[in-house]
Formats: C-alpha cells, structure tokens, sequence
C-alpha cells in the first residue's frame, strides 16, 4: 500500500572476551548474583567466560593473552561465578584471584598484585554508554541476552523490540494502519525499528556491533529484522540522549545489537508457529555456524523465514468493521550475517562484520465500504534488500591504549508497487524506489591517562566522515523524484574520571566516579552542531549508586523531510473539515519537503539509583527518572487533515479567502499540482483556503517519567529461580507554536501509552525451564473526536517450556521450545474508523496476533 501512503502525503560484539566488565541482563547494576543455572556447552575459554559474565552480571578483569586459543568445558549446573569460573579454568594454567566485587583471571601462582587499578583488557569491548572501554556508565543500561529471549519463546529481533516498553510500536513497523498519522508510524517494506520513548525510529540510533547501518525507506529508521537471531548475542539498550558519543539520531538513545563471536561449531534450528484465531503462520529455519582458532575466528548465520496474513476475517473485532481488509502483512525474507576477526601481529588484528537481507510484503485491502474484493480492492507488495559491511583495524598500545580504523558501506533498497482492481479490470495503482546508503570512516582511540585514588582515568578520542544517500524514484515522473546526500565531518572526546574508591576508606563514600563528553557535528548543508554529556556515578555504600547524567542531542532532518518535492491539491473544502462553507467550495492542499529545516535539539537528563544490596544476592533495582525537552521538532504540522478547516490548533498553516495572485504563487512553487475533488475543476473564485502542510521546523516537545528495572536470581534446592520486571511511565506533551495551545501526546490514540511494562517469572531445573512472562499496555483516549473516547489496554500473558537434555549422541546439544504468546487471546479495543481501509483498532500500540503457539527445535553440533 505504499503507493497509497504516497498519495496520503499529499495528503563491538564482545570479541574474544578475556576481560570483561560487564552490566547486568535487566540493568546497570554490576553486582553479581548468586548461584545461577549454567547450561554451556564446550567451547573456546574466552566465550565461556563472556556467558559467565553476562549471565551473573560479575566483573572479571584478565589479558587477552592468558586465554586465547584455549578451549573450556561443557559448564551444566548451579555455581557462583567463582564457582563458574573455577571449573572453567580447571586445568587450564590459570587461578583465579578476587579483589572486592572482580574476579580477576591470573597465570597459576602469580604473585601478582590485587589492586583497584586494574583495568579490563581485551581485544574489543563494546560499552554501548560510552566510547571507552570498561568505563562505568551514568545512565540506565537495558540489556538481554539471546539466551533471555529464547527462554520466553522470542526467536526474532522484530519480537524482542516488541517487548522492550521503552520502544513505542509506532515509526517504522509492519502492521501500522494507514489511519496512522505519518508522524507517529508506516509500514514501508515490512521492516521493524526501534522507536525509544515514542520520539520516532528516525531519532533513535540503532547499531550492529557499534557501527552505524544504512536507513531503511522514507524515514532514518534501522531495519533489525534483517539481522539473523541465530547472529545475536545480546541487545542493549541506553534510553538516554547519546548525542556526545554517537552523533545525530540519538535523542531517544542507543540500541545496540551486538552478534555472537568465538562461537565455535554449528547449530541448526526450526520454529513452527501460528495464531489459533486464523492467519499469522510462520516458519523459522536458520543455521550458524562458527569456527575458533588460536589468532582469530569466523561466524555465519543464514535464517529463512515467512508468514502468513492476518485478514479482518480472522479477527472478531475487525470482521464487520473493515471486512476485506488485510490487518497485518504476509511476509517472507532471507538474511545472513557474518563477523570475522584475525590477529594479522602481535598487537594489530583486523575484523570485519557483514549483513545482508531480502524481503517481500504483501497485502489486500477493499476500495468499498462493503468490502467485498470481488467488486474492488487494491493490492500492494514491496521487495526490499539491504546489505551492510563494516571492516576496522585495531592496534593495541601501551598502557591499554587501542586505536582503531573502522568503516562502514551500506545499502537499502524497497520497491513498491501495486494495482487497483474494480470487477474484472485492473490498472497499475503506482510504483517506486526508495534506495539509502551510507558510507563512513573513522579514526578513534581510547586508553589509560593516570592513576587515580579510585582507578585509571581514561580517554578516547575521534575523529571521522560520514556520507548519506537518498534517492526516490515513482512512476510518477521526475517531478516526484528525489536524488539527494548529505555529508558530516565530525569529532568527539570523551573522559572517564575514578576520583574516589574503597580502597580510600572514606565514610559515605564508597565509589566517585565522573565523566564528560563532547561532540562536534560539521554538516555543509545543515550547520555546525556541538553536543556535550556529563556524568557522575555517586555510591555512599556498596549497595547501591546513585547516578545522574546531562547532556544535549540533536537530530539533522531527513534527506527526504528536506527535499521531498513539494505536491499541490484541488479538494473539496468539505474533506478538510470545511462545512461551514459554501456547498461546491473547494481549498489548495500542499504538502512537502522543506529545504531550509534545522536539526532538532534536545536537552537530556537523567538521575537513577541503582540497588543492589549485598546482603540479598541476586538483587538489583535500577530506579531513573528521564526528561527530554525537544526543540525544532520537524512535523507535518497538521496531524488530521481532516480537520485543517474547523480546528483552530491549525490557523497558522491557513491562508483564507486567498486572492488568485495567491493561488496563482502557491501553485506555481508546487512541483505538481493535481484535482483530486472527484470532478470540479479549478475555479479561483471558489477556493477558500490555501492549507500549507509542508514540513517545518515547529515548536517544542517535553517527555519526562520513570523506569522500572527489577531482577532477582536464587538457587532453591535443586533449581534456580529468575524474575524480571522492566516498567516504564511516560508523559510526553507538544505545542506547535507559542500560539497554540499544548497538545498532549503520551496517553493518546497513535502515541505511547503512559504505563508499559513486561514481567518474567523463570523456574530452571536441571533440563528444564519454564517462563511466565507478562505485557501491559496502558490504556489512550481517541483525541479525534468531542469528547474523547477511552481506548482500553492489553495485558497479553506468555508461558514458555524450554528443554535441554543432557547427553551424548543425539541428545546432546539439543534444544526443545513450546510457547504460548497471550495465552488468554486479548483483544485490542476497536476504534472509530472512516475510510474503507482503516485498521480498526491503534496498531501503533496493540497487536492483532492473538494467541500465538510455537514450536521449535535447535541443535548444536
């Protein structure tokens, strides 16, 4: 339908982890748990004790060096992580020593020094918060493993960003309605995004491995459903203004999608899956296979996948309300990815990641009110293919210096097309392209400056160039073609001071750790743009910190927000809300890009306590509040068309009674100009508005609430219990101009709710896994009408069985998963609808898929 949507207008992976300093899988907390259920297999030390890490959330601090090369045991049971680590090192040569809450890996009877100073080192590590490695980081870090996610039957990125409450289910995602205003959602090529805090997928910055991929579509949003899930080791996820560190896109924050590395063997797997109202049938195949030598290593993952439509005849809420109308595409997609890294000398090793994807959507929708295809329907597809590559040369220094070379080269390609049948006859409805790429390089390193009473201070510094290219192409001729790109030159520091720590014995001062950071954004065709942050990580005791973060974002305007040609429309007054004119009235709609739009700047801060009481193991409670206050946000500034001519919110975009000479101007700066009345022509004396909807840099946006991360691990008896909470409260308002009245936006039809949250309850023993998980969305009000209606929430309910026998032969390595996503089939509530093809429920927010079970079957090699 994206032929529609036009017309509308108009209308680093952690690499060879021997030294990590790793947060916790819900949180920031670097408290490590207790005893926790390990099921590793045999493979390289240095993955082994990355999972050890990440799953029990301890720091664990040694050189590269001691393990590389080295393989390690199958890890089944209930440890500590010295425990873990214990039985991983048997017989490896290597002790373990600890020194407060790290455990530091040593060569066996090593006098080495214990000290405060010590720093992890290994051959890349990413801290998704910050340019340095190993640095603490102010803000609130959300994180989940792979494993986390297949324990709740999650087996794609599209699913795991559905579950994060900080992302809203607008931007750029599959299923959203075409009665979705373009500023809170589409559906262009099928692809998923990340939208933090309801800001929009364009403002936030998502990465592969910590590097930049190209933008998928009309809009700068990520596509990650084009990263294969068998790929992934982790998501993490900083809901705070990165601009300092990463540039432009992160008002929202950062999502980072870091993939597996030093996965040694093969693994194969399948899901069957499907929604038990009808429709929504998937099938899953990928395979991942990896190789570990003694000076680097390679990973491959292939995944095949497609699904059926969900049709409103499957669904009872949609059924007579938009009967014809396909709810949510079919779907279909191929995509790889690999990562290679090799030590080419002592201290100098190159890497590289690669991803590629194709993809195909399909949908019908009626062209009458009775919807009934047989009479009219319109049909629509897309075929969208992208493919990025990222190669880097890392050097390593004295006093852990390492400077790198990095870039990146990527494409994204989604054509459209799609016809109009009426009875017997069909005629082509419109076609095109939307193609991005990007291209970047990089100079950065980072590293020990001094010693401090509290650890090494550190720096990093950069410095780089970055290319964007759009183009659009239509069957519409060249008029409606855009071939645009934008360069950005840049630097950045960023400074990591310990100031204060245990070893200092201060009363009410058990940890002081400061930082800064500063980025400067030169963009020929926009302006220059300096970003700062600051940080500080207070901890009065160990049992919990208090932080606080400030700093200042931006985000450039879209290749396509600038030059998308500007489109001129005859309508009948009457479809803009216009019934107080006189019958036959008609207005001139415009409607654009805007050459001259400004980035938008937003101010960020932050303040959160992180608790995590040593006298509870296996407790940690981050508790943030976060305010954002945006400026020059870029809107279409007229959110219903429909009532451009009877709402005052929209005076200032309205030009009444207009003189021919006016319209004469306003048409002439149009690259086209079409009737769309349904048969008037134009007539000069009956036009009594120009309605200007072109895009503007317009007003201010404030959000501001809290998060919620909870998590609790124990060993009970024989088993291991795990328990996960991530809530979220948001508020979120905008006014347009100083003229206007503030509008509301969290807690209203097309935006987030207030309230989201996700539970999980997860009962491990021996072979066995069982998780409960938990969605609520909150409740909107539609806006759209006087007065407005409540639109009731969701709280879908999921059970997962995961089963990992023990064994030799077949048995061994094998991986069993039963799933039942809302298990009791909520609903979504129906909404007000208009047109023929409005989904009939907020698809922004609540999902058409009903009770979903799967089944799947991994195997490792």
């Amino acid at each position: 339908m994206q032929f529609i949507r036009s017309h509308r207008k108009a209308f680093f992976a952690v690499p060879a982890l021997a030294a990590v300093a790793i947060l916790g899988a819900t949180g920031a907390s670097a408290q490590a748990v207790g005893e926790i259920d390990y099921h590793l297999p045999a493979q390289s030390l240095s993955q082994s004790i990355r999972d050890v890490a990440i799953r029990s959330r301890a720091n664990i601090i040694g050189p590269a060096s001691l393990v590389r090369g080295r393989q390690a045991p199958a890890l089944v049971g209930h440890y500590s992580a010295a425990g873990a680590l214990a039985v991983l090192l048997r017989g490896s040569g290597l002790d373990l020593q600890t020194s407060g809450r790290d455990l530091i890996i040593v060569p066996s009877g090593s006098k080495r020094a214990v000290t405060n100073d010590l720093s992890p080192v290994a051959d890349d590590i990413v801290v998704t918060g910050s340019r340095i490695r190993g640095a603490p980081v102010a803000s609130l870090v959300i994180r989940q493993t792979s494993d986390d996610l297949r324990d709740q039957g999650i087996r794609s990125l599209a699913e795991a960003v559905r579950h994060i409450p900080q992302s809203f289910g607008g931007g750029q995602n599959p299923g959203i309605g075409f009665n979705v205003p373009e500023s809170s959602g589409a559906d262009v090529g099928g692809g998923a995004s990340v939208n933090l805090r309801g800001l929009g997928s364009d403002a936030t910055l998502t990465l592969l491995n910590g590097h930049r991929l190209s933008y998928s579509a009309a809009s700068q949003s990520v596509d990650v459903s084009a990263i294969p899930f068998g790929a992934v080791d982790r998501i993490e996820v900083v809901p705070d203004g990165a601009s300092a560190l990463f540039g432009s896109d992160a008002v929202g924050g950062v999502v980072n999608i870091i993939l597996r590395r030093d996965f040694d063997g093969l693994e194969t797997g399948a899901r069957l899956s499907g929604s038990t109202d009808g429709g929504n049938f998937g099938q899953l195949y990928d395979v991942t296979g990896g190789k570990r030598w003694r000076s680097g290593g390679l990973l491959l993952a292939y995944e095949y996948g497609r699904s059926t439509p969900i049709v409103a005849s499957d669904r009872s809420y949609a059924a007579t309300r938009s009967p014809g109308l396909t709810l949510y595409p079919a779907l279909r997609h191929h995509n790889g990815a690999a990562s290679f890294h090799q030590q080419l000398a002592p201290n100098l090793t190159f890497s590289i990641d690669g991803l590629a994807n194709k993809r195909w959507t399909e949908q019908i929708f009626p062209l009458n009110f009775a919807g009934d295809l047989s009479v009219s329907r319109g049909s629509s597809f897309t075929v969208a293919t992208s493919f990025g590559v990222a190669p880097s040369l890392r050097l390593s220094l004295p006093r852990d210096w390492t400077v790198a070379l990095t870039g990146s080269l990527g494409q994204d390609k989604v054509f459209y097309g799609g016809d109009y049948t009426f009875g017997t006859t069909s005629f082509d409805a419109g076609s095109g392209t939307y193609r991005n790429s990007a291209r970047a390089i990089e100079l950065s390193g980072d590293g020990r400056l001094l010693t401090l009473p509290g650890g090494s201070a550190k720096l990093a510094l950069g410095t780089g160039y970055r290319r964007i290219s759009f183009e659009r192409t239509s069957s519409g001729g060249a008029k409606q073609d855009v071939a645009r790109s934008q360069d950005d030159y840049y630097a950045f520091g960023e400074l990591s001071l310990p100031l204060l720590g245990p070893d200092q014995q201060l009363p009410f001062i058990h940890k002081l750790d400061v930082s800064a950071a500063a980025r400067v954004e030169d963009y020929p065709s926009v302006g220059r743009v300096l970003t700062p942050k600051f940080g500080i990580i207070y901890a009065p005791t160990r049992d919990f910190d208090l932080k606080a973060s400030w700093g200042r974002s931006f985000r450039a305007p879209t290749l396509y927000q600038q030059y998308q040609p500007k489109s001129g429309y005859l309508i009948a007054a009457a479809s803009l809300g216009g019934s107080a004119f006189p019958p036959g009235s008609n207005a001139l709609l415009f409607v654009g890009g805007n050459p001259g739009l400004k980035p938008e700047r937003s101010i960020n801060w932050s303040a959160t306590i992180d608790f995590h009481p040593h006298g509870v193991p296996g407790l940690s409670v981050d508790f943030s509040y976060f305010s954002v206050r945006y400026v020059n946000r870029i809107v279409t500034p007229i959110l219903y068309l429909s009532r451009s001519l009877n709402n005052p919110l929209y005076a200032d975009q309205l030009l009444l009674n207009p003189s021919a000479a006016d319209q004469a101007a306003a048409i002439a700066s149009a690259g086209t100009f079409t009737n769309i009345t349904g048969g008037t022509s134009y007539n000069p004396a009956q036009v009594v508005a120009i309605v200007n909807n072109t895009n503007v840099n317009a007003g201010r946006q404030k959000i501001h609430g809290i998060d919620l991360l909870l998590s609790y691990e124990r060993a009970i008896g024989a088993g291991h219990l795990a328990a996960t909470l991530n809530a979220t409260y948001l508020d979120s308002d905008q006014q347009l101009t100083s003229l206007q009245p503030i509008v509301r936006l969290a807690g209203t039809i097309f935006n987030p709710p207030h309230v989201r949250g996700r539970g999980a309850l997860s009962w491990s023993e021996g072979e066995l896994t069982i998780t409960a998980g938990a969605d609520y969305l909150g409740a909107v009000r539609d806006t759209r009408s006087t007065p407005s209606v409540r639109i009731a929430g969701m709280t879908p309910i999921d059970l997962s069985i995961r089963v990992r026998p023990r064994g030799q032969g077949w048995l061994g390595g094998l991986d069993l998963t039963a799933s039942v996503q809302n298990l009791f089939n909520a609903k979504p509530s129906p909404i007000a609808t208009s047109l023929f093809y409005d989904t009939p429920y907020d698809s922004t927010n609540y999902s058409p898929f009903g009770r979903v079970i799967s089944l799947g079957i991994a195997k490792r090699w």
